[in-house]
């Protein structure tokens, strides 16, 4: 029988009642001639809840304890969720990280995956068993429970559906599928049939929530057949795939915004090889992700000024980072803005079309949005602007590359 993998997100398990829509949905994939494996999220707000009680108890939160504690939410929805298939006169059961072999590193919090056995996954599949997997965790190992960061259910969906060759991935959440840009800031938002695993990719690592970016790199280097769909009713969903010469016709398919920035400046670096390389690769140590870099070009006194961004989660960390190779360097100082945003565009038609990124440029001058930073791709541009000005610049480059009339 044909296997298929589904994940549902934290709103759409968010209480009892949606947990038993949920299950009627999957017993009705289960009804239809599948096998099905079933991987979800925390209930809406429990993580948040759980991260609020750990601050409220240390300042700095050790990040092993944190994995352990971040954990349980996707638990409880799992065993709530198999409950609820076998009340609809199905065999199921609840499988946590552990359980299902999902080995990872052990960069607690920010895990990443290095293989899954599966054994309980095959066996429960012969047994006629639909599996209810608790996203978003493995462990390392030590034996340690770890945790893939925010939006890791995708993650742990598509790597399983990857790992056991399975026949189809639909990853649930509360919108239809993939739009143009967010229909909350943008109401003639276009919700999208198809799109690259490349396009969806950059969009998730700037900013589009709908899908984790690790995920989409399972999905395109196993080929996974991966679709985004609502859980609150029975659209088709947005398919994400391989490209084609169809897709290179759109030269924008999407606006994404990223208000989790901050940037951080170092005043007065010693312009000699080698000093980048030491700033960022003690950043890197602390598993902090640096997105967009710019560096002037010293003139007259053999120093520059540095700038980068990171996630705002990860500013405190990578500020006092900063600041203790400062002090070794002997640099002018450094500073933090934690209120700048990143907007950007993407698609795969820019490799054959000019002037993409003048054309943005032109229109957030004016709009009056001032570019601070700016980072490209082959297949997209980011600025980093004011945070207060990120719905209009949103708004505006979905208006100036005409995404709510592309066919």
């Amino acid at each position: 029988m044909p296997l298929v993998v589904q994940k549902y997100g934290g709103t759409s398990v968010k209480d009892t009642e949606r947990i038993k829509a949920v299950a009627a949905r999957v017993v009705a994939t289960a009804n239809e001639g599948n096998d099905v494996i079933v991987v979800v999220s925390a209930m809406a707000g429990e993580t948040d809840k759980f991260v609020k009680f750990a601050n409220e108890i240390s300042d700095a939160p050790d990040e092993r304890e944190m994995d352990l504690l971040l954990s349980s939410g996707e638990r409880v929805t799992s065993a709530l969720m198999a409950m609820a298939v076998q009340s609809l006169g199905h065999k199921s059961m609840s499988l946590t990280g552990r359980q299902v072999g999902i080995m990872t590193d052990s960069s607690h919090t920010k895990a990443m995956i290095e293989h899954i056995e599966g054994g309980r996954l095959k066996d429960a599949i012969k047994d006629g068993k639909i599996s209810i997997v608790a996203g978003f965790q493995g462990i390392n190992e030590f034996n340690d429970v770890t945790t893939l960061g925010r939006g890791g259910s995708d993650t742990t969906a598509v790597a399983i559906a990857a790992a056991l060759k399975a026949d189809l991935c639909e990853i649930y959440t509360d919108v239809d599928g993939v739009y143009t840009a967010d229909p909350r800031i943008v109401p003639d938002a276009r919700k999208m049939d198809r799109i690259s695993y490349e396009e969806m990719l950059e969009m998730a690592s700037t900013g589009a929530k709908v899908l984790h970016g690790r995920a989409v790199e399972f999905a395109a280097k196993y080929n996974v057949p991966l679709v985004v769909r609502s859980s609150y009713n029975m659209e088709p969903g947005t398919l994400v795939t391989k490209e084609d010469g169809e897709m290179e016709k759109i030269v924008v398919t999407g606006v994404t915004h990223d208000k989790n920035q901050s940037r951080i400046t170092i005043i007065g670096v010693p312009d000699r090889p080698g000093i980048a390389a030491k700033i960022f690769n003690a950043i890197a140590a602390a598993n902090i992700n640096v997105d967009v870099i710019v560096q002037n070009i010293s003139v007259h006194d053999q120093s520059t000024d540095m700038s980068f961004t990171v996630s705002r989660n990860d500013s405190r960390k990578a500020m006092e980072i900063a600041e203790k190779i400062s002090v070794e360097l002997g640099v002018s100082g450094v500073n933090m803005n934690p209120d700048v945003a990143k907007v950007s565009i993407v698609g795969v038609g820019m490799h054959s079309h000019f002037g993409v990124a003048a054309k943005m440029f032109e229109a957030l001058s004016v709009a009056g949005v001032n570019i601070m930073m700016i980072s490209t791709s082959e297949i997209k541009v980011s600025c980093i602007i004011e945070a207060e000005l990120t719905e209009k610049a949103v708004q505006v480059l979905h208006d100036t590359f005409k995404l709510a009339s592309q066919d």
